[in-house]
């Protein structure tokens, strides 16, 4: 039988939890008996009017901090700001991401959808496993689709996603985890209907390939936002270390570890035939 995970009684750290999809899973976990969500986010003015309105509801429960988690500074800062105020960290969600491969931007949307999830990643580790004193937990290191679809106007974005899916499943696996407490987690999702595909004709790589960006939208069917945070739910409760899930256009979420490691396998073997 699957463990059921809960959120009762945890403490969790949100990034880019002002709006989107983020300030959704905020109010979730306060909806499911969360003690305190830390609200990481760089729109200051965004995340604390969230939070003044959660906490009408839930009375003390939710706090707003400041943090551009393409800057390392600001992530070290915020973190610590956290574990100050609540002591300890139960549950990490790696949510802020950008998708935009333009010139002026490409390099910062690295920074957040990667370096970001780098850091909140190995610190939540280090404060999280038990075999250094912690009290174990989970980290949830959200990607997408694109990290598994060829996708040739956000060639940038699709290679920051797969990285995530990446380096989350390499560390969930032994040795490196052993005796650590700690789930890492991955979800992978397809098009929502939420701010970051907005305007997705000007931050695509090759304007010249708007076109094609145009029609691919169209025919697509973005899911919805109860969609997708339905489907973090049910990973967050049934998830194992190291699975990978995916949710896409409505449908249930499913658990596609065992489709992605048989890739990978597939490559593996064929390295190791190699005279």
């Amino acid at each position: 039988m699957t463990t059921q995970w809960e959120a009762q009684d945890k403490v969790f750290l949100i990034t880019g939890g002002a709006s989107g999809l983020g300030a959704e899973y905020t109010k979730l976990f306060l909806e499911q008996g969360a003690k305190n969500i830390a609200v990481l986010d760089i729109a200051e003015d965004v995340g604390k009017t969230l939070v003044a309105s959660l906490n009408e509801k839930y009375p003390g429960k939710a706090a707003f901090f400041k943090c551009d988690v393409s800057k390392e500074e600001n992530i070290k800062t915020a973190f610590q700001q956290v574990l100050d105020a609540y002591k300890n960290i139960d549950v990490i969600i790696n949510n802020a991401g950008i998708m935009n491969d333009s010139p002026n931007v490409w390099r910062t949307s690295c920074d957040v959808n990667w370096q970001g999830v780098v850091s909140f990643t190995l610190k939540g580790l280090d404060h999280m496993r038990k075999d250094k004193g912690g009290a174990g937990g989970t980290i949830i290191n959200i990607s997408s689709i694109a990290a598994i679809f060829r996708i040739p106007y956000i060639p940038i974005y699709c290679g920051s996603k797969i990285a995530v899916l990446h380096f989350s499943q390499c560390l969930a696996m032994s040795p490196v985890m052993d005796n650590t407490g700690v789930r890492i987690l991955t979800i992978c999702f397809g098009s929502t209907n939420t701010p970051l595909m907005q305007n997705v004709l000007e931050r695509a790589i090759d304007p010249k390939a708007s076109e094609i960006v145009l029609a691919d939208t169209e025919n697509s069917k973005f899911q919805k936002v109860e969609s997708a945070v339905s489907a973090l739910l049910t990973m967050f409760k049934e998830g194992e270390l190291g699975s990978i899930w995916y949710s896409i256009k409505d449908k249930p979420v499913r658990d596609i570890t065992l489709v992605v490691k048989r890739a990978f396998d597939e490559f593996e073997n064929m390295w190791f035939s190699e005279p």
